[in-house]
């Protein structure tokens, strides 16, 4: 479905992204792990063309995204759930929701995906009216996450879904990342929460200074001297 191939990006001068080359096929839930610095928030903004691409190429379902602005990527099925949620703060839950169906091919289907969506989350069913600024950290991923799966999306990019919550609610929520993977859903995720991620997914990457430094199951990446050593703490 997603395929990056030798792909280079960063900001102006300063480059963040090396040589990369990975792929996500339909139905995958993938993650991309690593230190704080490696590269793996700048890799989902070139995928979704919040930054200009340097080298290399991104297609999705064989399409390339080169010359795609990035208000138009999620017309080509690419939805992502930006770092620390940034929801619209004086808005209530459901107008945050109906704000991720804008799309013109996503609205005759707004009824249905908001009660798929309240399905998922019944806590946002609950808080529908609130504004999405005075909801939990928790409960602000949840509609994050949720006002991505709005679009209908075939490839949903989750950045630091566990960033800023309490440890008694990042479980929750690697629970729920869980249950959307089990709906059928393309998940890329970008974590630095290595033990909990591969929990959940199915492979991973491991992105060390702009560079893939090893990929497998996410088995194989937790039986890794290498990784226990380094970022488990095994």
């Amino acid at each position: 479905m997603l395929a990056v191939r030798n792909l280079s990006a960063g900001y102006g001068s300063f480059q963040t992204l090396f040589g990369v080359t990975m792929d996500v096929n339909a139905g995958e839930s993938v993650a991309v792990i690593g230190p704080n610095g490696a590269g793996k928030t700048t890799l989902l903004r070139a995928i979704s063309k919040l930054i200009p691409l340097g080298g290399g190429e991104v297609t999705m379902e064989g399409r390339s995204l080169r010359e795609v602005p990035a208000h138009e990527v999620i017309a080509h099925g690419v939805s992502q759930v930006p770092e620390n949620r940034r929801l619209f703060a004086r808005l209530t839950v459901e107008e945050n929701l109906r704000m991720g169906a804008f799309l013109p091919a996503a609205r005759p289907r707004f009824g249905e995906r908001l009660e798929f969506v309240y399905s998922l989350f019944p806590r946002l069913r609950e808080r529908r009216a609130q504004p999405a600024g005075t909801l939990s950290g928790g409960e602000q991923q949840m509609c994050a996450i949720g006002r991505a799966l709005m679009s209908g999306p075939k490839l949903l990019l989750l950045d630091e879904p566990s960033a800023g919550l309490a440890p008694v609610v990042v479980q929750s929520i690697f629970e729920l990342v869980q249950r959307i993977c089990g709906e059928g859903f393309t998940v890329l995720i970008v974590e630095q929460n290595i033990r909990q991620v591969l929990k959940v997914v199915d492979r991973a990457y491991l992105l060390e200074t702009g560079h893939i430094r090893s990929s497998g199951t996410a088995a194989e990446l937790l039986a890794s001297d290498e990784i226990r050593k380094a970022y488990l703490g095994l």
